[in-house]
This record gives structure tokens, C-alpha cells and sequence, in this order.
């Protein structure tokens, strides 16, 4: 077996080597926001209600404050919790502008806003997006088998993005949850969806049930690729992953229709951002993937050989 890629370097690792790293990053940038504002420590000792030895500490890389203690750091600061606690680049501030302008908006306005930001920077990459093709969905509800269909029937490459974690990582999607956590898996799924965005001009793409749970990763698949939500009805879902030799769902869980029910419920709003919607409940093969065929772009063709 390949050698396992690391996926990320963990606290308790961190501390084992010497100082955490992102507890450094923290305290960094603390003291990057005190001197923009040109705010003494002493200031922001009193605003926040900390002693400056506590602050020394925290700016140092060597203190480990509770989120409700930087929650106050954030506030007296005049920043959202997240502009310090985020593990990403430091954003420029023109993003940062742009994000606080459009928070000002009302909901009904932000549709508006990102057609308007879509029409003026999105030309080339809406161009490209109707040659990537995602199918996304619970697990059950037919992506990978008519995703390959479509694949063929389009000339075009079908890649699933469980397999490609597995790749990059040298593990089974098992082993990485296994031996790391879920925000591993997290990481290394925004890298494989990064990497196949660059790699391929086109694809068909089956994208893991729960893509939909980590936003930024989320929002990368939508704007990269033509999304359509394979739909089916809970009982269906569970049929056909059973059908396929995984009784996992029902394995000591007397409640695991109710739990689908309620995982499709908190998603759905979330698949309902997809471009299309195919509905393959009650569908055969052929019928569900003539469905999906009438609602992928025109564009997305390479070779468009004739349907069977």
C-alpha cells in the first residue's frame, strides 16, 4: 500500500515538537489587529476585560484562551470571532470589505448582488463550469451509476471524489476516519476537489453525500461545476445501499430511517443550490439517465455518441 500523505500536523503533535503553530498564528494575529489600530495593550486589556500578562501570554503563542475569553478579544478588537480564530490566509482587506457589504444586504437583495458580481467576473468561469459536471446526493441515490453513464455518453472523464481522497491519501475513506478526524477528511476533500478543478478541463464528478456540510468546500463545487442534486425518497436511499451489501445503516440502529429522514431534511435546502434536479425515485436506469441527459448543458459535450 502507499505510503500515507499526512494530512495535517495536530495540536497534541504540535505541542509534543515545541509550540503550537496555531496558537502562534493566533497570537500573531492579535498583535497584527492591535498595532493596525494602533491600540496599546493596556487598551485592549481594559476593553476586554483581560490582564495584560494574560494578553502577553496570548500574543506570544503561549496562551490558550476558551473561545468565550477571545470572543471578548474579538469584541473589544471590533472583529467577527472568525477573522481570528480561521486557520486560512489572512484575507485582503478588499474581501473583507466586500464580505462586510454584502452582510449589510438584506436577504432579498444578496441574489442580486452575486448575478451582478457573476455577470461582471464570472464570464470565463461559467464557460468553463458547463464542462464539469457534478452530480451530488446521499449516498443511494444513483450518483456514481449514472454519473459513469454520463461520463461515456459525454466523452468526458467520471471521477469520484471519495476515490480521489482515497489517492491522494494512500488510505480507504475507513482508514483516514480511522486515524484522523473529520476535519482531516474535510481538508483532504477541498484538495481533491481543487486538484481535479485544475487537472481536468472537463469531468463528471460524483461528489460524497455530505460535500454539502463544509461551505467553503461547498461553494468551490458550485462555482467550478454544473451541479445537479440526484434525488430520491428516503426509502429509497436505504434500499438501494442495502441492495448494494452495506447493512451498516441498519446495524444497531433501530432509528436509522428516522435518522435519514432528518439528515435529507437539514441538506435539502442545501442540494436545493444545485443547478438541476434529477428525481430518480421510482426511475429506472435508462429513464433516470435520459432525465439527467435533458438537463445538462449543451456545452458539456465532447463526442455526444448516440444514446443506447
Amino acid at each position: 500500500m502507499a505510503r500515507p500523505r499526512p494530512l495535517a500536523t495536530t495540536p497534541g503533535a504540535a505541542r509534543g515538537a515545541g509550540a503550537d503553530p496555531y496558537l502562534a498564528l493566533l497570537g500573531e494575529r492579535v498583535r497584527e489587529e492591535r498595532a493596525r489600530r494602533g491600540m496599546a495593550r493596556r487598551i485592549l486589556a481594559r476593553d476586554s476585560e483581560l490582564s495584560e500578562r494574560y494578553l502577553a501570554q496570548l500574543e506570544a503563542g503561549k496562551g490558550n484562551l476558551s473561545i468565550s475569553l477571545l470572543r471578548r478579544v474579538a469584541q473589544a478588537l471590533n472583529l467577527p470571532l472568525a477573522a481570528l480564530v480561521d486557520e486560512g490566509p489572512r484575507e485582503p482587506a478588499e474581501l473583507r470589505s466586500s464580505l462586510e457589504l454584502l452582510r449589510r444586504l438584506p436577504p432579498e437583495r444578496l441574489a442580486e448582488a452575486l448575478a451582478l458580481l457573476a455577470s461582471r467576473f464570472g464570464t470565463q468561469e461559467a464557460e468553463a463550469r458547463r464542462r464539469r459536471i457534478a452530480l451530488i446526493g446521499l449516498r443511494g441515490a444513483g450518483k456514481s451509476t449514472l454519473g459513469s453513464r454520463l461520463g461515456a455518453h459525454l466523452g468526458l472523464p467520471f471521477v469520484e471524489l471519495d476515490r480521489e481522497i482515497e489517492r491522494d491519501c494512500g488510505l480507504s475513506l475507513g482508514e483516514i476516519f480511522a486515524l484522523y478526524d473529520q476535519s482531516a477528511y474535510r481538508r483532504s476533500e477541498a484538495r481533491a476537489l481543487d486538484r481535479i478543478v485544475a487537472e481536468y478541463p472537463g469531468f463528471v464528478l460524483a461528489a460524497g453525500g455530505s460535500v454539502v456540510a463544509e461551505p467553503a468546500t461547498f461553494e468551490r463545487l458550485l462555482a467550478s461545476c454544473f451541479t445537479v442534486w440526484v434525488r430520491a425518497s428516503p426509502e429509497e436511499h436505504m434500499r438501494r445501499v442495502m441492495a448494494q451489501g452495506d447493512f451498516r445503516p441498519m446495524a444497531e440502529n433501530r432509528e436509522a430511517m428516522a435518522d435519514l429522514k432528518r439528515m435529507l431534511a437539514v441538506r435539502e435546502p442545501l442540494y436545493a443550490r444545485a443547478d438541476a434536479v434529477v428525481d430518480t425515485a421510482g426511475q429506472s436506469i435508462e429513464a433516470a439517465f435520459r432525465r439527467l441527459l435533458d438537463r445538462v448543458p449543451a456545452q458539456s459535450c465532447m463526442k455526444g455518441p448516440d444514446l443506447p
